[in-house]
This record gives structure tokens, sequence and C-alpha cells, in this order.
């Protein structure tokens, strides 16, 4: 970005610029700008300006511009620059990428879009597509370098250099045999400190971490996380090399599984964002706390048959919403932990019953705790001691009960292959509040003589 300019500066003056025709200033300024500057800039351009700005842009800068967009914009570029100019546009995009886009198509536009690519680079996308959704097999991508294992060093740096503007990371070299099975890896920092007439299967490590192509994409990513790997090989079952997963790609994926755990825990169903119209939020929201407003009767029901107990200690009403909310809190406190846990590991059983039992010494101390400050608010504002462990001890027990269904909710449904996520926070927190008030009347009712 030109240093002297600001973001509302640069936008003002590439209008202008647009707007007078003045296409060699205007490739100055985009020459300056990072692509994700260039992106910013275009979105945020009035519409009637788009247009020329995509047609002053040449194919390589459209890539670029392309790759820091988002699919719905990505679309609208390419209907915007017409199949002939977008197709070149697509032979010089990540094919993995390409796989994303066009996987939001219709069938019939697929093939009219892969017909007009370069046979070779329609085939790799063809072959991704292929791949079921969320898989390592279409996260991939063939932009990378390989090696036969009777290269010499000399031969792989060589290939390096002739591949350099194809490849998209020059980290690693992967070594494959005569079937193309994978056998190996060379870092570039081997190739250099080695000796020019070294064989590659001399210096290569033989045990290479590698994901299949039908691996699941978030245990693609905790492997590149895990190892802190800035690409990892992708096979099919016989061993053979088909691809790669790099770091920006798992850096999508993370993004996106924790935008999903996050609709799923606040029970919002699909993305909503920003720009999602208010028809559209309200229609993907309602499902879920229509269904939560029936669960939610129950607790009316609780109310109303103890509605005599109320009536003899009127008190006891000023304390329900603290004890329902509280018990929801440190249940989705406790829903929240765990799947964040679950995300970055694999539990198992002896890892899952300390979890319990922690998320148990939890509960009994952060009970213990709230139980004795709201008994000795409760004595004081009240006088009646009475009354103050009735709140305390039941504020207790639902602190821990909570704390519990937050903990094994999340579990239970992981044990048996269901996303945890879907445990979401306005269902645990009603069902902490059926059980909440279930307590807390419940004690208020056996020591009812005592209260009045």
């Amino acid at each position: 970005m030109p240093m002297e300019m600001t973001e509302n500066e640069i936008t003002l003056t590439l209008i202008q610029l647009l707007q007078e025709g003045k296409k060699p200033q205007f490739q100055e300024i985009i020459d300056e700008l990072q692509p994700y500057d260039m992106a910013h800039q275009y979105h945020h351009l009035p519409p009637k300006h788009r247009n020329k700005f995509l047609l002053y842009l040449s194919i390589k800068q459209l890539t670029k511009l392309m790759k820091e967009l988002d699919k719905g914009n990505q679309l609208d570029v390419l209907h915007k620059l017409g199949i002939e100019k977008s197709s070149k546009v697509l032979d010089l995009m990540e094919n993995d990428n390409i796989a994303s886009l066009l996987s939001e198509l219709a069938p019939e536009k697929i093939e009219e879009i892969l017909s007009e690519m370069k046979q070779e680079e329609s085939e790799v996308v063809q072959s991704l597509i292929s791949y079921p959704p969320e898989t390592a097999g279409r996260l991939m991508t063939n932009r990378y370098v390989w090696i036969p294992r009777h290269y010499t060093i000399r031969e792989a740096i060589d290939k390096l250099k002739h591949f350099a503007d194809i490849a998209e990371y020059l980290n690693y070299l992967y070594v494959i045999d005569e079937q193309k099975k994978l056998v190996g890896v060379v870092s570039y920092r081997d190739l250099l400190l080695g000796n020019l007439q070294d064989m590659i299967e001399d210096v290569m490590y033989s045990k290479v971490i590698h994901a299949y192509v039908y691996t699941d994409q978030e245990e693609a990513a905790r492997m590149i996380s895990r190892y802190d790997f800035v690409s990892l090989p992708v096979i099919k079952a016989n061993g053979a090399l088909v691809g790669v997963i790099t770091v920006d790609d798992v850096i999508d994926v993370v993004m996106q599984e924790a935008n999903e755990d996050i609709e799923k825990l606040s029970a919002s169903g699909k993305a909503i964002s920003f720009n999602t119209k208010p028809l559209v939020a309200a229609y993907r929201r309602l499902p879920w706390l229509i269904l939560l407003l029936f669960v939610g009767l129950a607790s009316g029901g609780i109310i109303s048959s103890f509605e005599e107990t109320l009536q003899s200690v009127v008190a006891l009403a000023f304390f329900m919403p603290l004890i329902a909310g509280m018990t929801g809190n440190t249940g989705t406190q406790s829903l929240a932990i765990v799947v964040r846990g679950l995300v970055s590991q694999d539990l198992n059983s002896k890892q899952s019953i300390k979890l319990f039992f922690r998320e148990l010494m939890v509960g009994i101390i952060i009970g213990v705790t709230c139980g004795i400050f709201i008994t000795i608010i409760a004595y004081i504002w009240q006088g009646n001691l009475i009354l103050g462990l009735v709140v305390g001890s039941s504020l207790l027990l639902t602190l821990i009960i909570g704390t519990l269904a937050g903990t094994i909710i999340p579990l239970v449904l992981y044990k048996f292959k269901v996303d945890p996520a879907v445990a979401s926070g306005p269902l645990i927190t009603t069902i902490n509040d059926i059980f909440s008030l279930l307590i807390y009347f419940g004690i208020a009712n056996i020591l009812i003589s005592k209260l009045i």
C-alpha cells in the first residue's frame, strides 16, 4: 500500500482514475498493493466501478484478487469476467481452491467452466471434486515438487528451480519410487547442506507423516499443527502420492470449523453474517429456539407446581433467576472447555474419566464458594438463616450438576461419533434450568415449615 496514502484516499484515487480512464496510473497504485489490500479496495468500491476495476487488472492480478475474496464474491467476479477470461484466471488459481469454488455451482455450469480450462488443469480439478467435502482429498493441491529416489541432490535442485513458479511451497520435496509411491521427504535445508553428488535416497527421511485422501480435514489440520509442518503429503490407499495440504489451507479449515462450532454452540444453525437478511437470519435461528421454547415450558410447570411454596415464602422468587442463570452459565463454560479440547486432541476413556473428575472438583469448588457467598447475602438481606441455607445449598448442588452436564453431554456425543458442538449452549442451559428449579423448590419444600 502506498505509504503516503490512507485506505480511503486510495479508494477515492482509484475511483477517480477509473472515471478518467487512466489505466497506467491505476496500475501504479495496484502494483504497490498486497493481494488482501487489493481485495479490500474492490470490496469497498461502489458497484458501478467494479466492472472497470476488473477490466484494468491483468490475469495474474485477477488470480491474486480471487484468492482473497470469499466464495460469493469469487462467483460474482467469474460471472463478470465471462467464460473466456475466467477460465484463464482459473488456470492460474490453486486447484484445491477451484474445486472448493466450483462445488457451489450447478453441474452444467461446472462442466462449462472446466471445458474452457486447460485439459491438464481441468482433469486435476475434476479429480479433486470427486472426493467428499471436508476430506484431505478435497483440500489438497497438486502444485508441489516430487523427485525420484534415484536423483542426486544436483538433479533435485535443478528440478526445484524449474518448478519454482508452479509449486505453492518449496520447503519440502517429496520422494517417490517407480510406482509413484511416497517413500521419503527432503527439506530445502537438506539440499543446501548436502553434497551435490549425494543421492537423494541417502539423505531423505523415509518415515514420512502423511494423510490419506479420505482423512477428515480436521484430522489433517491437527497433524500439521502437531508436527509444525508447512505442508502435509496426501496419499491413496496404495501409497501413491497424489497431493499436498498446505498450511494456509489448514488455517482456512481451522477458521471454518471454529465458525461451525460457534454456530452450533449458539444454536444458530447455518452461518449468519453481518450481511445476512433479517428473514433468512430469523429462519435459521428459529427451529432451535422453538424447540427450546417448548422445553422451557417445563420450567414454568415446575414453578406452577410449587406455587404454594412461593406464596408462603415470597423471598424465594427473588433467587430463582440467580439459581437458574448460574447453573446455565457454569454448564456453558464446561461445554466450551470440552468442545475446545476435543478439537485439539482425541480423548480416550482414561482421559475422559480424568476430565470428568476434574470438572466435578471444579463444580464443587465453585459451588461451595458461591453457595457460601449467597447464604451470607440471603441471611443479611432477609434475616433468615434457613432461607440462606436453602439458597446456598441449592446453588451448590445446581452448580455441580451444571458443570457435570456441560462435561458429560459433549463427551457422550463424542463417544457415539456425533459432533459434540451440537450440544448447544441454549439446550444445556434449558436442561439445567429444569434441574436447578427442581432442586431449589425441592429443598425449599422440605424446609417450608422452618422458612415460614
